[in-house]
């Protein structure tokens, strides 16, 4: 079995507060993307083997690729899943927040799924995904379509938004990849931020929220702008995106590597009427009118 996997990239990511198990709440949209895309190899054999192909060459342990770890996942419940052989050609870029791993190891959910003919639903695999990754959960649906995450990123809600009218397009920087664990070195929560800029001795209550100025005379130079929830600005008309759908991860990505951050307004400057970064970087997208 061959399948071809896609990516995705996030519209606006608010990272909310460091959870207890030492993840971060998050509120995020993410959009399927299928401009890149690995090629994924799953076949029963003797015993289970791994084969990555990579242009660049590999720089991880091949026994601990989400692939094969979400082999000895299903294995560990299923004892009678086969074994197999897998042979994966990596084209999705590595380090961009695309989500490139986490997708194969959902495809590859997917496929064990048949080859196993195991007892498991798309809902079925969610638990599963979330194992592997946070942004897993959003490749396991056969039917991909924009979902908004919450949580570690891994509890999905549909989304209702028609991006019909623009085009997507996405660009890695060269030579450039930002590991998921550097991004969040650089990057403040925002109920932190918040409490900070609060001054001391004020309480936040239903009166203050309140009297918080609406999205529609906001200015984007304001500290209050980055507490419009995610959902209200993503409503909120295309063209207005630029002030309001925020990534915290760019304020610190962006300060290490400016290389992304020159990327991201090449976009404007080219007639994107939204551009961001995806994720933790070092990828960015821009939307077009077509």
């Amino acid at each position: 079995m061959t399948v071809k996997t896609c990516t995705k990239v996030n519209i606006g990511l608010h990272v909310l507060r460091r959870r207890a198990d030492g993840y971060h709440d998050l509120d995020t949209l993410f959009v399927p993307y299928y401009g890149f895309g690995d090629l994924l190899t799953v076949e029963p054999a003797a015993a289970t083997t791994i084969e990555i192909i990579r242009e660049e060459g590999v720089d991880w342990d091949p026994q601990q690729d989400l692939t094969i770890r979400a082999w000895r996942l299903l294995k560990a419940d299923f004892p009678a899943l086969p074994c197999v052989r897998i042979k994966l050609e990596k084209h999705a870029p590595v380090g961009s927040g695309l989500g490139g791993g986490s997708a194969d190891a959902a495809f590859m959910l997917r496929a064990l799924r048949d080859i196993g003919s195991l007892p498991l639903s798309d809902a079925d695999l969610v638990p599963y995904a979330a194992q592997l990754g946070s942004d897993c959960a959003f490749f396991v649906g056969s039917t991909l379509r924009p979902m908004l995450g919450t949580g570690r990123g891994n509890i999905l809600e549909p989304f209702d938004i028609d991006l019909s009218a623009y085009e997507l397009r996405v660009e890695v920087p060269e030579g450039i990849s930002v590991s998921t664990r550097e991004a969040y070195s650089e990057v403040v929560p925002r109920e932190d931020e918040i409490s900070r800029l609060r001054p001391e001795g004020s309480a936040r209550n239903d009166s203050a929220q309140s009297e918080r100025p609406s999205p529609s005379v906001i200015s984007s130079e304001t500290e209050w702008s980055r507490e419009i929830p995610l959902r209200e600005a993503l409503r909120l008309p295309v063209e207005q995106w630029k002030d309001y759908v925020v990534n915290d991860f760019e304020k610190g990505v962006f300060a290490k590597y400016p290389e992304i951050a020159a990327l991201k307004q090449k976009f404007y400057d080219s007639g994107a009427i939204y551009a961001a970064m995806s994720g933790s970087g070092s990828a960015v997208f821009g939307l077009f009118r077509k």
